[in-house]
């Protein structure tokens, strides 16, 4: 009995401690990367653009076919100015083999121009993964925020719940007015209104980082607290740091660098239409051929005694191993006139090459339109920051002013009420600006090419 309530015990602790899991942002971040259907749709992207690049390595090597005859003719066939009963059967087996030999480096050219598009797919699998890292950080920051107002609540609650005791008492004895009680009674009440109220906020934070990770039970979701320094310092990098690092790190400008790289491969590809295919060619074979309507072939005559002897057909196998032959051929296909195609298609990929170097520069300009901002973000909610945290220490102080002068009795609960709440609210919007701050330095090491590290 003893041993089923000990494992009884230990898998209940198993259980509780898996669905009392917390993650870390790291943790967050790579499930969040395995799991999305945009990872795994470019993933799946980046596997055909492979597949591609092994076709065309396997271009070098000589294609090898065979091929089976069967024939059977009945009937009459013209034979100069009559017809003779001609029904046959045909049979023929043969091997080929072709393989290209010249076409100014085709398959060379298209083996980089391919190599250049899966670069391309993988820098586009890293744009989607930075790109969830990027929301996961800021999802990840907005619960940590809810938790930091809830305990403000709570510090709130703890000191309407003091007054509230004292003001019990003070009225028990007839020392203050039942008003008194009534007030703190609902200030109380409104504090723990705004406890619940930062809970429900909280459950709404992870049940929103539950979805981005697309997790199918979200109720025992949690992630671990992460240490948020209380005091922060102005970034000192410029714009323009930034962006020199952006230009080298981030995957969107060199997957438009390498698909600048594929146009002009793809160009170099067309332009060997302009050139002699030379092509080599292999084979061997055989055939059977049986005349349906008689076994002769024909007769021969003795020279000697002038005796006609009927000649007859060979089997399958005597004439398979007598007409067995082999065939090497090497060919030329030399381009005169195709109606001025592939100058066209040239003049057309030329302007896709001028179309990746458009995308280039539209991906420099928006990136550097979003490090601006970025460093805009960073700067303005560092100047709310602190005045935020001036404000506080304002309301504060004037919190102290307030109960001192309520235990002095020169002061009402409505206006410790009052100051109480300021201070609240003063602590929120310090809470507000500085995780807003912090996602804004976030942003601005993301374009850095630092990765996200809360």
């Amino acid at each position: 009995m003893f041993r089923k309530v000990f494992c009884i015990s230990l898998l209940s602790v198993g259980v509780f401690g898996f669905s009392q899991k917390k993650w870390t942002i790291q943790e967050c971040v790579d499930y969040a990367i395995r799991n999305n259907l945009q990872v795994q749709a470019q993933m799946y992207n980046k596997d055909v653009q492979t597949k591609n690049l092994e076709m065309a390595k396997k271009e070098y090597l000589p294609s090898v076919s065979g091929t089976i005859n069967n024939n059977a003719n009945f009937g009459q066939t013209l034979v100069g100015t009559s017809s003779i009963r001609n029904d046959s059967y045909y049979n023929g087996a043969n091997v080929g083999a072709s393989m290209l030999v010249y076409n100014n480096g085709r398959l060379e050219k298209s083996i980089r121009k391919t190599g250049f598009d899966v670069e391309a797919s993988l820098q586009d699998v890293e744009t989607i993964k930075n790109n969830i890292a990027l929301q996961i950080a800021q999802q990840y920051l907005n619960v940590m925020l809810n938790r930091e107002i809830k305990k403000i609540s709570e510090s709130a609650m703890d000191s309407a719940q003091k007054l509230y005791d004292r003001a019990k008492i003070t009225t028990e004895v007839g020392t203050t007015a039942q008003t008194v009680l009534a007030e703190s009674t609902a200030s109380l009440a409104r504090e723990k209104q705004n406890v619940k109220t930062a809970q429900i906020n909280i459950d709404k934070a992870l049940f929103a980082m539950a979805q981005l990770l697309q997790l199918q039970d979200y109720k025992t979701f949690d992630v671990v607290d992460i240490p948020v320094p209380d005091k922060l310092a102005p970034q000192s990098e410029s714009v323009e740091e930034v962006l020199n690092m952006a230009y080298t790190s981030q995957p969107v400008v060199k997957a438009a660098e390498i698909r600048i790289k594929a146009a002009e491969a793809q160009t170099e590809v067309v332009r060997t239409n302009f050139y002699p295919t030379i092509t080599a060619n292999a084979a061997i074979g055989s055939f059977y051929n049986n005349l349906l309507n008689k076994n002769t072939l024909g007769y021969q005559q003795d020279p000697v005694t002038g005796a006609l002897t009927p000649i007859m057909e060979r089997n399958f196998f005597q004439q398979y191993s007598d007409n067995f032959g082999q065939q090497l051929s090497l060919s030329a296909n030399i381009p005169i006139f195709n109606k001025g195609i592939t100058k066209l298609q040239v003049e057309q990929t030329k302007i896709n090459e001028t179309l990746a170097k458009n995308n280039l520069e539209q991906q420099k300009f928006q990136l550097k339109q979003d490090i601006q901002q970025a460093q805009f973000n960073a700067d303005s909610n560092f100047e709310v920051y602190t005045s935020a945290v001036e404000a506080e220490k304002s309301t504060k102080l004037a919190l102290d002013f307030a109960e001192k002068s309520y235990e002095a009795g020169r002061s009402t609960i409505y206006d410790v009420t009052m100051a109480r709440n300021n201070y609240a609210n003063a602590q929120g919007s310090v809470a507000q600006a500085k995780y807003n701050y912090l996602f804004s330095i976030k942003v601005l090491d993301f374009y850095a090419g630092r990765g996200i590290n809360l």
